[in-house]
């Protein structure tokens, strides 16, 4: 099973914001290795505190983090940030 990977618009800015080989390596990763699973929980951790109920991937120096609904099949990627400054 495929899930769909979607951005939130402030992700997709975060997302410009950086490098374009960051970029490219966090697209991919989360495309080749995330979405191809049959549940993205396998890799990655749960969020607790106020981020409860996200998802986060490392990905180098990054961090991803999503919610993953279940009913659409879709990872809904909700900040793409530096590791210093994705839990602020």
């Amino acid at each position: 099973m495929a899930w769909r990977i979607e951005f939130l618009p402030a992700a997709e800015k975060e997302l410009a914001k950086l490098g374009r080989a960051e970029a490219k390596r966090i697209i991919q990763t989360l495309k080749t290795r995330i979405a191809t699973l049959d549940d993205p929980r396998q890799l990655g951790s749960a969020l607790a505190g106020e981020l409860g109920g996200l998802w986060r991937w490392r990905i180098g120096d990054y961090r991803a983090i999503a919610r993953i609904e279940d009913e659409r099949i879709t990872i809904l990627v909700v900040r793409v940030a530096h590791r210093r400054e994705v839990y602020r």
